[in-house]
């Protein structure tokens, strides 16, 4: 990626300004693999994190709440990527904690976005890529899911479809907004594939319920280079960060299985899955065939196009 800098055109007493991107999520799976990225593209890499502290000497890393980014987080920055949320199965499905998740995700973004539109014109970020997750479309059956389909019913169809409506306020600023709805990421080292090896290695791993539901995944290292990608064109709104091979559950625990040399005799009934998870049940047992339209259009190639090779490529 290249950037001209600014003033570079213009009188040597004018002050020229860093580039700069900001970073929500810095510490989880995806903006750990992100950052590398960006510390070689810009010449500011400003983090946001409940820690607050970084590995890295050049990275600017910074404490905040969760919610509100504070006025400064912005200077000298012209992108920002925002990631932050917790996770949504990261403990039992409480009424406090899907609170949790709905606010780390809809309460920061809006946030986010209020500080951005506060600064001046001049001074606002040129691009804001937001997180958002497949779970926007909700349990669609074996309906093809393009990024002009519309939102579903669920819990998290409807997390997700406030959570894009804050993102999208920026477009009111001039700043252009992607929206990235992303599958289930796939790598060894977190997310859902770390929390499903286990099981797996065990030899007591299997389909989910009847397994006929469409199970969307993108491999990490293609994650990461789809958000570069959104960086780098012109491509504004919604934007699904899927592989393009749809596959079903069934199918997805028995390449697992595969790759791990290991049987996928145990399914996990559906009533169980219900009865434990609750209001987020529907995000394992729900069916969404989604495609990423937006990105095969733009011109981008996936590394990882097939399941089984993305699968080899972590565990192989």
């Amino acid at each position: 990626m290249t950037y001209e800098r600014a003033g570079e055109n213009e009188s040597a007493e004018e002050e020229e300004r860093a580039r700069g991107v900001l970073l929500t999520g810095a510490t989880g799976l995806v903006g750990g693999s992100l950052l590398p990225g960006l510390l070689k593209r810009f010449d500011v890499v400003r983090t946001l994190s409940r820690g607050g502290r970084s590995d890295s000497e050049v990275v600017d890393a910074r404490s905040w709440d969760g919610v509100d980014p504070g006025g400064s987080a912005l200077d000298d920055v012209d992108t920002v990527i925002h990631l932050a949320g917790e996770p949504i199965f990261g403990g039992l499905p409480t009424a406090s904690r899907m609170e949790r998740v709905r606010s780390s995700r809809i309460d920061s973004t809006s946030r986010l976005v209020d500080r951005m539109l506060e600064r001046a014109r001049g001074d606002r970020p040129s691009t804001f890529v937001c997180a958002s997750a497949v779970g926007f479309y909700g349990d669609r059956g074996d309906a093809v899911l393009a990024e002009d389909a519309p939102n579903g019913e669920g819990l998290l169809a409807e997390l997700c479809r406030d959570w894009e409506s804050e993102a999208v306020r920026a477009e009111a600023g001039g700043i252009r907004v992607v929206r990235l709805r992303i599958a289930v990421v796939l790598s060894a080292e977190g997310g859902a594939l770390a929390l499903m090896k286990t099981p797996f290695k065990l030899g007591v791993g299997g389909r989910l319920g009847s397994g006929r539901q469409f199970f969307p995944w993108i491999h990490i290292d293609d994650l990461v280079r789809v958000i570069f990608w959104c960086l780098e064109k012109p491509i504004q709104g919604p934007v699904n960060a899927v592989a393009p091979e749809a596959v079903r559950n069934s199918e997805f625990t028995r390449s697992l299985a595969s790759v791990l040399r290991r049987p996928a005799i145990f399914p996990v009934p559906g009533g169980a899955i219900r009865l434990a998870l609750g209001p987020i049940s529907g995000e394992l047992l729900g069916s969404r065939r989604v495609s990423p339209d937006r990105l095969v259009e733009s011109g981008f190639v996936f590394d990882h196009p097939v399941l089984r090779s993305a699968l080899e490529q972590e565990f192989g």
